[in-house]
C-alpha cells in the first residue's frame, strides 16, 4: 500500500473552477478504490463546500505564524483531507485565484506559498499524525514550490508534479522572494527565478523527480514554442522525466444507459433511443424535428483556445449545408454576439444558449449526432470523451488530449474498427469545413456510421486506468 500526499488549489465536489478540479476529486478516489492511503490537501476557502463534519486537527507555527489544521473527507469517499485554515488568506467569498471583478487576489503568492509550506510540512511527518508519505502529488503551479521546498529536506518523500494547462504560471516580481521567505538556495536561474520573475510553477519543472502532464501528447507539445510558453527548453532538458498520462471520466456520471439528466436512456446494443434524445434536444432549441438531418452540437468555454473563432468563420457556409447546429457556452462577448448574429440570421439551421447549464449539456451529448471541438490547444479536454461514450463521435483537432482519445475514421480505421470520430490538423476555416463535410459523408451511410459510434461507446476512459498508470509511475521512483 502507497501514502500519497495529494496537493492540490482545488477538487471537485469541494470548490472548482475547472478540470483541475475534476482530475484532484478523482483520481485521489481511484487511488482510494485500489487500496492506496490518499490524503488530500487544499486550503480551507470559505466558499469550500463540505457534507463531512469538519474536525480540528493541529495547529504548526510557519513564518511565525499559527495555522490550524482541520480534517474532513471527500464527499462519497474514504478519501481524509486536510484543510490549511488561515482565514487572513482563504476567508473571503468567491473564486479561490480572483475576486468578482476577475482580477486575482493581491496576496495570491503569500496563500499559496502556506499551502505549500504546510504541505511540506505533512509530506515531513512534522503535524504530529504518525504519517509520511512515500509520494507527494503536485497539481500545477499554485503547488509548485512544494517540490523545490522539499528538495532541501533530508529523506524527503519523492515528489510528482502534473502540469494540467502551461498557460498558467504564477508569476510574481523578484522581490516577493523576500517576502515568502525563499532559501538563497533556490533562487537563481535553475531554480525559481524566471526573467527576474520568481515562477511557482518552474519549482515542479526544476524540482520535481517526475514530471506528469494530461495526455501524451501534450507533454510533447509542451517541450516546443508554440506551447511552452518560454520554458520548452527547461521541459526539454527534463523530457526523460516527464510523460503524458490521460484523465479519465465520471464514468457514473457521464453514462448514457442510467444518466440522471435524459429521459431517454441507451446503449451501444440499444442505440435507437439515442433519436428519442435528439428529438429532444431539437425541441429544445426550436428546431425542426426531423431524425434525418445530421444535428451538431458544442458546448464550452467561447474563447479562441477553443477555436470559436474557426466555428464563428464555418457557419455561414455550414447554413448551406442539410444540418442543424446547437451550442451551449459562454465567454468573450465579442463571440457571443457573433454567434447571436447568427443564429438570428439562420434560425431554421443554427440555435444557441448563452451560459451554462449542465442538465443542457447532457441532453446535448446524448442528442447531438456529432460534436464540435476545434481546439487550437487541449491539453488534455472531457467532452470529446463525453462524446463517444456517448455515442456522437466528436470532431476535433489534432492537438493535445484530443489526438490521443480520438482515433480518425479512415478506410483503414473502419475496417478495424478502431474509428471513434472526425480529426484534422489545421485550425483553419476551411480544415473545419472539410470535416464536417466528411462527417456528412460517413453519417449518410447508416451501417458505417452506427459502427463508429458502436467503437467510441466501447472505448475505457475510466479513472480506474488513469490510476493504474499513475501507481506504476509512483513504483517507479
Amino acid at each position: 500500500m502507497k501514502k500519497i500526499l495529494f496537493v492540490t488549489s482545488e477538487a471537485h465536489p469541494l470548490i472548482k473552477t475547472g478540470g483541475l478540479a475534476d482530475v484532484c476529486g478523482s483520481l485521489p478516489k481511484a487511488l482510494a478504490d485500489l487500496s492506496h492511503d490518499i490524503k488530500l490537501i487544499i486550503p480551507n476557502y470559505q466558499a469550500l463546500k463540505t457534507d463531512a463534519s469538519v474536525r480540528y486537527l493541529c495547529s504548526i507555527r510557519i513564518d511565525n505564524r499559527n495555522i490550524n489544521i482541520l480534517e474532513t473527507r471527500l464527499p462519497d469517499s474514504p478519501v481524509v483531507v486536510w484543510l490549511v485554515d488561515y482565514p487572513a488568506y482563504y476567508n473571503y467569498p468567491g473564486n479561490p485565484y480572483v475576486d468578482e471583478l476577475g482580477e486575482p487576489w493581491p496576496n495570491n503568492a503569500e496563500r499559496f506559498a502556506l499551502l505549500c509550506k504546510v504541505a511540506v510540512e505533512a509530506a515531513m511527518n512534522r503535524i504530529g499524525q504518525d504519517w509520511q508519505p512515500d509520494v507527494v502529488h503536485c497539481n500545477d503551479w499554485q503547488t509548485g514550490l512544494v517540490p523545490a521546498f522539499l528538495s532541501l529536506e533530508y529523506a524527503a518523500p519523492k515528489t510528482v508534479f502534473t502540469i494540467h494547462n502551461m498557460a498558467y504560471q504564477g508569476l510574481f516580481p523578484a522581490s516577493t522572494a523576500n517576502l515568502l521567505n525563499i532559501p538563497s538556495q533556490l533562487w537563481h536561474l535553475d531554480g525559481l527565478e524566471f526573467h527576474d520573475m520568481l515562477s511557482f510553477i518552474k519549482g515542479g519543472l526544476v524540482y520535481a523527480n517526475y514530471i506528469t502532464t494530461v495526455s501524451p501528447t501534450y507533454a510533447l507539445e509542451i517541450q516546443t514554442a508554440e506551447y511552452g510558453y518560454g520554458l520548452e527548453g527547461l521541459l526539454e532538458h527534463r523530457n526523460t522525466s516527464l510523460g503524458g498520462i490521460i484523465n479519465g471520466i465520471d464514468m457514473e456520471q457521464w453514462d448514457p444507459a442510467s444518466d440522471v439528466y435524459l429521459s431517454e436512456h441507451y446503449s451501444a446494443a440499444k442505440l435507437n433511443n439515442k433519436q428519442l434524445n435528439k428529438a429532444r434536444l431539437q425541441e429544445r432549441f426550436g428546431l425542426a424535428v426531423d431524425a434525418s438531418i445530421p444535428l451538431f452540437g458544442l458546448i464550452g468555454r467561447l474563447v479562441e483556445q477553443k477555436g470559436i473563432d474557426l466555428i464563428v468563420a464555418c457557419l455561414p457556409e455550414m447554413a448551406k449545408l442539410n444540418l442543424q447546429f446547437v451550442l451551449l457556452g459562454s465567454g468573450d462577448k465579442a463571440f457571443e454576439q457573433q454567434l447571436q448574429a447568427l443564429a438570428d440570421l439562420y434560425p431554421e439551421k443554427i440555435a444557441i444558449t448563452l451560459g451554462y447549464n449542465e442538465g443542457l449539456a447532457h441532453l446535448i451529448e446524448a442528442g447531438a449526432d456529432s460534436f464540435l471541438m476545434p481546439s487550437r490547444f487541449e491539453p488534455c479536454g472531457l467532452n470529446q470523451m463525453y462524446s463517444q461514450r456517448y455515442g456522437t463521435p466528436p470532431i476535433v483537432r489534432s492537438t493535445g488530449g484530443l489526438a490521443d482519445t480520438v482515433t480518425d475514421s479512415m478506410p483503414e480505421t473502419i475496417a478495424d474498427k478502431t474509428a471513434s470520430g472526425i480529426v484534422f490538423a489545421e485550425a483553419s476555416p476551411g480544415a473545419l469545413l472539410e470535416a464536417i463535410k466528411r462527417c456528412l459523408l460517413l453519417y449518410s451511410d447508416p451501417e458505417i456510421w452506427q459502427q463508429i459510434q458502436q467503437n467510441a461507446m466501447a472505448k475505457d476512459f475510466s479513472w480506474l486506468q488513469s490510476a493504474k498508470q499513475y501507481l506504476a509511475l509512483y513504483d517507479n521512483l
